[in-house]
């Protein structure tokens, strides 16, 4: 559990880090879209060679036997990276990634609570609502600040 727990701490360090910069790259080059081609482009080349070089490569003919809909988590990358690319350097990358926070904070609590896309079921008790809400507040502050 602990590696997990790393690995996704790591995880959202890169994401404010992500945004920063990408924005950056979009205001430098003159256009936040083609500043996202290049990230995923980049994305795409590392997560190739991550295919190959880890166990699991052969599962990529497998894709074509999913269910379409799961193909919805590429669409909602890009939306996030396009976003995220456009809106920072206006609204600041904490008041942007704040609200991806808060966003998944209620996603999380959604999609957990009713099993979604094959999730675990973990209801949403009062205690965990509040917990949930203690985040987002703690989150807000960090904002006011």
């Amino acid at each position: 559990m602990t590696q997990y727990a790393a690995i996704m701490l790591a995880a959202g360090i890169g994401v404010p880090v992500l945004a920063a910069l990408n924005a950056a790259l979009g205001r430098l080059i003159g256009s936040p879209n083609t500043a996202a081609v290049i990230l995923f482009a980049i994305a795409f080349a590392a997560s190739a060679l991550a295919m190959l070089l880890l166990p699991g490569g052969a599962a990529f003919a497998k894709a074509a036997e999913a269910p379409k809909h799961l193909f919805l988590a590429g669409v909602l990358i890009a939306f996030y990276v396009l976003s995220i690319t456009h809106v920072a350097p206006h609204f600041g990358v904490g008041n942007a990634v704040f609200f991806v926070l808060l966003g998944q904070l209620i996603s999380t609590a959604a999609i957990d609570h009713f099993g979604l896309f094959g999730a675990q079921v973990t209801p949403l008790t009062l205690m965990r609502a509040a917990g949930i809400s203690v985040m987002a507040i703690g989150v807000a502050i960090t904002q006011l600040a």
